[in-house]
Order: structure tokens, then C-alpha cells, then sequence
């Protein structure tokens, strides 16, 4: 795995079969993201997918231009709502924006993530974690790699009056024995011995 940091939102590129981006920044950063993927000796074509976390425009701005030079969307049936969320924003701030064209991307399901990735030489899953918003997923990998997108820290489920939706996401996050979790827009945190017994499995 390596972290791609050309921006406000950490991008990550996941080795395989064929390569996994995860997540990108805003409309706007594709010069920042050619010159994040030289650094790592990282080519375009080396990226077969692109999987977003969930569709706010800080992480899905590039996704469009990354499917017009071959990148195929990898998208959970739980998203196809919400694809062009962003669109207006774009729009509005008169941004270099490429809409995602849906019809050209792989429709999978949570439940077949497994296997659609061990098709693409990724061993891990991806699972529906909604409280951040609606179509938020996260991937784990069977490694213990963890990426949540904005998903809120579990250490932030004491601070809500009504935390069930996040502690049902860590929950689940945690039943597949992560290691180190990768945020969006905080440090990755080490997770081994270092979990709230509220949520402890």
C-alpha cells in the first residue's frame, strides 16, 4: 500500500493484480495527483480501479478524468444514488470537473466485494459503514489495512448522545480483525491493544 498525499484528502494506492486507488481529492488536483503518482514511481495504467468511500467532492473530484484514460469505477450497488452529489458543487465553484459516467463502471455489492477483489489479486472486503453519510464504505484488508474514508474515530462514540450507528460501524469494522486504520484526514491509527472496551469484540 502507499499513501498518496497531493492534497486535503489522502489518497491510496493498493498493489495487486491490477492496482486499487482509493479515494481522490477535489475537481482541480489532477496535476498534484500525476506529479503524488512520479514520486511513487506509479503510472496511470498501473491503476485498473478507483474505489470512493463516499461520494462528497473531496474525495471523487478526479474520478471522471482517472475513467477517461482507462480506470474502470469501482462502485457498491449501496452508491449508484449518489454518484453526481457533487456534481452542482463542482459546478458552482467552476472547477475542471469530468462527471462519472455509471454506465462504464463495475456494479458490485458489498456482499460480492470479496471475491470481485481476489479477482484483482486484493485479498480483503469491503463493507457498508453509513454513519458518516448514506453510501460511505470501507475496505479491509486481510493484511489488517483498514480505510474509512471520514468515518468518525471510535474514540468520538462516548462523545454523541446517540452513537449506535457508529459503534455498529466499528463493530463490524472490527469483527474482521483490522490492524491499522487509514483515515481520510487524520494520521492512520494502530489499533492492536489500543481499543475503548465499549466496543471491544
Amino acid at each position: 500500500m502507499i499513501k498518496l498525499k497531493y492534497g486535503n484528502t489522502n489518497t491510496f494506492f493498493i498493489q495487486g493484480g491490477s492496482g486499487l486507488v482509493v479515494d481522490t481529492d477535489y475537481a482541480g488536483t489532477l496535476p498534484a495527483f500525476y506529479k503524488a503518482l512520479k514520486r511513487n514511481n506509479i503510472k496511470v495504467r498501473d491503476i485498473g480501479y478507483v474505489l470512493v468511500t463516499h461520494y462528497h467532492p473531496d474525495h471523487m473530484g478526479l474520478v471522471g478524468e482517472l475513467m477517461g484514460q482507462g480506470v474502470t469505477l469501482l462502485l457498491i450497488d449501496v452508491q449508484k444514488d449518489f454518484v453526481h452529489f457533487s456534481d452542482a458543487i463542482f459546478e458552482r465553484d467552476g472547477l475542471p470537473y469530468v462527471p462519472v459516467d455509471e454506465k462504464q463502471a463495475a456494479v458490485i455489492s458489498c456482499g460480492e466485494s470479496r471475491a470481485f477483489l481476489k479477482s484483482i489479486g486484493i485479498h480483503g472486503e469491503i463493507i457498508h459503514t453509513p454513519s458518516h453519510s448514506e453510501n460511505s464504505v470501507s475496505l479491509v484488508l486481510d493484511d489488517g489495512d483498514c480505510f474509512v474514508g471520514d468515518l468518525d474515530p471510535f474514540e468520538h462514540i462516548e462523545a454523541y448522545e446517540d452513537n449506535r450507528a457508529l459503534k455498529n460501524d466499528w463493530e463490524h469494522i472490527l469483527s474482521l480483525n483490522p490492524k491499522r486504520v487509514f483515515f481520510a484526514h487524520r494520521p492512520e491509527k494502530i489499533l492492536e491493544g489500543n481499543l475503548p472496551l465499549a466496543i471491544k469484540m
